[in-house]
This record gives C-alpha cells, structure tokens and sequence, in this order.
C-alpha cells in the first residue's frame, strides 16, 4: 500500500511547491525601488515621433508625471495599454512614454494600431536609461513629483486598482500641496 501512495505523495508535494513558487512570484510587484525619495536619473533622449527633437528630466519639472517603460515587443504592455488610455484620458497627470530596446518603427505602428496615450513618447533604443531607473522589465512605472522626485513605483502590469489607489491619490496631494 505505501507504494500506491508514494506517487500520490510526490505529486502532492510537487503541487505545494507550485503554489509557494506563484506566491513568491507573485510578490514581485512589491520590491521596493531604491529610488523612490531620489530625484528622477539624469536623461537626454529624442522623441519617438521626431527623434531630431531630445527632452531631458529637466523637461518635465513643475508638474507631476508617470514615466511608463514599454516596448512595442511586450506582451504585458499590449494588456496594459488600456489602463495607460483610460488614465491619460483623465488628464490627471502628464504621462511619458519611455520606449526602450524597440525598433522606432515597430514602436510608432504600435501606437498607431493600439492608440498613443502618452503625452510625449522618449526612445531608450539602448536601454541605458531604464538600466538608471533600474527597470528589471517591461511595463513598469514611476510616478515623478513637480520637484522631478520619484515617489512611486510600480513593477508589472498597471492595473485600474493600482491607479486608483496608488497613483491618483499621490497626484491629488501633490495638487493640493499636501
């Protein structure tokens, strides 16, 4: 009888690991960025759309602003982008696209068949800027305040949860100088 039950007990075991693996990977979302309180890392990149023009962080000091780093190649960002849309569709913060380690033209048809959210879309063809930022991967986001400080980070995927209780409530006491 204990050789009927051996295989029950290893798959069973096999199941146990499998579920303590998707809670740890599941808490990736939550590694602290040693960022945060630290002012945005020093930029200057062109612009998707006329790579001639190039913006700075300094660009964007005097309003808070979310730096979203996608690619045209990730399939995480293609889930995100509605959530990018409905929230640039608030015109509640300034949202800068950081297009790294893609093809300008893959990125640009990206936009073109999904629709562009972003305010301005940057391109960190070699992806020495998300390394400042210490992007692990594609889609994560900063939330920057007017002063160019970050103080927020999100690892994955946006969802309408994380803008709803994360974003917006920070933007809202930036606004109101709380």
């Amino acid at each position: 009888m204990s050789s009927r039950l051996l295989p029950l007990m290893a798959f069973m075991a096999l199941v146990v690991l499998l579920l303590v693996g998707l809670k740890i990977s599941d808490k990736k979302t939550q590694i602290p960025s040693p960022l945060i309180d630290k002012p945005v890392p020093a930029f200057d990149l062109p612009v998707l759309a006329n790579p001639s023009r190039q913006m700075t962080n300094e660009s964007f000091l005097g309003k808070p602003y979310l730096v979203n780093f996608w690619g045209s190649w990730c399939v995480t960002c293609r889930a995100e982008h509605p959530v990018v849309t409905d929230l640039a569709n608030l015109n509640a913060v300034y949202i800068i696209g950081m297009n790294f380690r893609d093809e300008s033209p893959d990125a640009i048809a990206w936009l073109q068949r999904w629709g562009d959210p972003y305010d301005v879309s940057l391109i960190d063809y070699d992806g020495r800027t998300s390394i400042d930022f210490g992007v692990y991967a594609a889609p994560e986001t900063f939330l920057v305040d007017p002063s160019g400080t970050i103080v927020f980070k999100h690892l994955g995927q946006l969802t309408w949860d994380i803008v709803e209780n994360e974003i917006l409530p920070r933007v809202a006491s930036m606004e109101s100088g709380s």
